[in-house]
């Protein structure tokens, strides 16, 4: 346990940021695998399902979560499975 006062607002301002974190990765994931899944079952809603997982990256790349190219990989990896659905 840190005893200087700047280490302990540290300490609390590295745990927000890691719970911000972990939300916006999980949702990142659900939306990713929500996306696949409705690409692979043919649903009516893939369109819809791909565009939320769309947002999610690039908001995942703008809060500094994922890297631009890696967002750019996941981003191109989603539509070229459409494509190939459709």
């Amino acid at each position: 346990m840190p005893n200087i006062k700047s280490a302990k607002k540290r300490t609390l301002v590295i745990e927000k940021k890691t719970l911000r974190n972990k939300t916006i990765n999980s949702d990142l994931k659900t939306a990713i695998k929500k996306a696949d899944a409705a690409i692979d079952e043919n649903a009516e809603n893939k369109n819809e399902a791909v565009k939320v997982a769309i947002k999610k990256i690039d908001m995942a790349c703008t809060k500094g979560i994922l890297h631009k190219n890696t967002a750019a990989n996941k981003k191109s990896r989603l539509t070229k499975k459409l494509a190939a659905a459709k």
